[in-house]
This record gives structure tokens, C-alpha cells and sequence, in this order.
């Protein structure tokens, strides 16, 4: 498993001959997977490893000072996913030097840690200076360098190339089951679970806040059906959970957005621990309400209505004598 971001391509790890495939490959979505099976392919018919150059960060940050994009996963995931597929997973900082090579530089610049059997690239992949490194650039110098270039179709969803911009739009419209479709498994957050203000352990119902690392695609504010996962806190993957991204307006007139997880049937310390949150279905748009009260009732109703969609057994939700009133619901979170 790679977990390292590599600071340069003078750093990269030795793999020797290797079909390459690269990208940012944000939230390694099935169009990605696509171009991963084709440099698993390559790599045997050129007897060379596989390989994915990731280019972190995002080189919209770097041509566009001041842009932050939002990402479907974080680099040690996006990493993991990579690795999982039989590619090895080799970040590589990218910056105003790398951004302003020529292809033939950047091929350079790889040796001897990589040499180029083969190039991995679908029609509209273009890398290097003026983004010059088109396929049929490569084919041309390919001929000349002794290395091919294998071209894969882009995988086509709804009539459209699938892309990781694609779906952060579809996210923010609060569309998750194209979302889903498109990363052919639900959209997750990966964060550390902090200390809140405490309101929903006031009310009874607790909920994990989450802080995160690097800048999150969210979806559209509101209350969603959840899986959650900690294994090192005992807290098994793809445990069902209610999980609001919202600004609280029952108790703010404004605030940042906040993302919050209850997690059904389950108590223990979570605090200080990376949660991994699958998002599923929408439960509702975020309200504001009245009073706590009405606040406290509509999350009561989404408990139910999520264990009626997650048919998660009939007396699952009922309270016990001793748990001082807190049932599994969402609490701590936008009315």
C-alpha cells in the first residue's frame, strides 16, 4: 500500500520497465477502473509493471493560483482503490515545473525509476507543456523511443463520459443515485471525528462530527441514509447511520457546513478516530424548525423511516429503560 505523497519525479520508487496510465484519478470512479484494466492488460503484453502516475495536487490548483477542487476521496484512499485494482499507486507532486515540461521532458524525468513500455491514454488524455501530449504525439515519439501507446475508449454514462467533475456536480445537486452510478459504489467521506458543541449528547442523541484533511465533495445539504466504519474503534464497516451536512438552522442564522454521523444501535468513543462515511439515500432537504421539540420529532421520523428503508429489524429502534431517553436518531445536526 502506498501512503506516502511523493515530492518530486526524482523521488518516484523503482518499478523498472511499466505501462503507464496517469491522472488525479479522484474517487477512482469505473471510468478509471476502465483505464486501470487497460494497464493491467498492457503491462502483460509488454512484460512490464503496472502503473497509475498520480498527480496530486489537483493541476487546477496550480494553472489557477487561489482554486481549491473538491474531491470525491482523499490521496491515500484514491492510493488504496488504485493498489486494490493490481496497479501500483506512484503519487507525484505536481507543480509550475512539471506543469511546464515537454511530454518528452516528463518521460525523462521518470528514468530510471520508470522506463516507458507502454502509455496508457484514452482519446482526450493530453499531458505536458500546452498540454501537448496527445496520443498521436506519443505514437510519433513512441516510434522513435521504442515504447507503444495503448488506447482505451472512455466509458460513457447516460450518454457522457464519466468524469470526477461529473459526478461532484451530480453530488451537489444532491443527485446520488447518478453519483453512485458513476463511481459504481456510494460516495464517501473519510474524516477524524472531533468534539462538537455537545447539543445532541444535551439532547440525548450524539452524533460524530467529522474534520477533514483535505476539501470534501459534498452533497447537497440535507439528511441522508449512512454506512459507517472504524475498525480500529470495534466499529465494523458499512455500519448503518443517519448523517446530516448542514449548517444547524434550527440553532444558527449562519454557519459553516458541518457533517455529522449517527450510527444506529452502536455506542462508543469515537473521538480522535478517521471514520470512513458511505453516503446513500436522501432523506430530506435541511429545515429549519421551530422549536427543539419539532426538531427532536422530524429526526424521530427520519430514524424510523430509515429503518423501514434499511429494514433493520422491528425492535431495533425501541428504547431501553436505562439509555435515558436517547434513541438512534440524528440529533446533533441542521433541523
Amino acid at each position: 500500500m502506498t501512503t506516502a505523497l511523493e515530492t518530486g519525479v526524482g523521488e518516484l520508487r523503482a518499478l523498472g520497465p511499466a505501462a503507464i496510465a496517469m491522472g488525479v484519478f479522484d474517487g477512482v470512479h469505473l471510468g478509471h477502473r476502465a483505464l486501470l484494466v487497460a494497464t493491467r492488460e498492457a503491462a502483460g503484453r509488454n512484460a512490464a509493471a503496472p502503473v497509475a502516475l498520480v498527480f496530486d495536487p489537483h493541476p487546477d490548483e496550480v494553472v489557477r493560483p487561489g482554486v481549491s477542487v473538491a474531491r470525491l476521496a482523499p490521496l491515500p484512499r484514491n492510493l488504496d482503490e488504485i493498489e486494490r485494482a493490481g496497479v501500483h499507486a506512484v503519487p507525484v507532486h505536481f507543480d509550475e515545473r512539471l506543469r511546464t515540461m515537454a511530454p518528452e521532458e516528463f518521460l525523462d524525468a521518470l528514468r530510471p525509476a520508470l522506463v516507458a513500455s507502454a502509455l496508457v491514454m484514452t482519446p482526450d488524455t493530453a499531458f505536458g507543456r500546452g498540454r501537448s501530449g496527445t496520443p498521436e504525439r506519443m505514437r510519433s515519439l513512441g516510434a522513435e523511443r521504442g515504447f507503444s501507446v495503448e488506447l482505451t475508449e472512455l466509458v460513457l454514462h447516460g450518454g457522457a463520459p464519466i468524469s470526477s467533475s461529473r459526478i461532484r456536480r451530480h453530488l451537489a445537486d444532491g443527485d446520488l443515485a447518478e453519483a453512485t452510478a458513476m463511481l459504481g459504489r456510494r460516495p464517501e467521506l473519510v474524516g477524524t471525528v472531533i468534539h462538537g458543541d455537545g447539543r445532541g449528547r444535551q439532547l440525548c442523541f450524539p452524533t460524530a462530527n467529522l474534520a477533514f484533511d483535505y476539501v470534501p465533495a459534498l452533497p447537497a445539504l440535507g439528511i441522508y441514509l449512512g454506512f459507517c466504519g472504524a475498525p480500529g474503534r470495534g466499529l465494523p464497516a458499512a455500519r448503518p447511520a443517519l448523517v446530516s451536512v448542514g449548517v444547524r438552522p434550527t440553532f444558527h442564522r449562519e454557519g459553516r457546513v458541518l457533517v455529522e454521523a449517527y450510527v444506529l444501535d452502536w455506542d462508543g468513543d469515537l473521538y480522535g478516530a478517521d471514520l470512513r462515511v458511505e453516503i446513500g439515500e436522501r432523506l430530506r432537504e435541511e429545515r429549519r424548525f421551530d422549536s427543539v421539540d419539532a426538531l427532536v420529532e422530524q429526526m424521530r421520523r427520519d430514524e424510523a423511516e430509515a429503518r423501514r428503508r434499511l429494514a433493520f429489524g422491528s425492535g431495533a429502534g425501541e428504547r431501553k429503560a436505562d439509555d435515558g431517553g436517547r434513541q438512534a436518531s440524528l440529533v446533533d445536526s441542521p433541523g
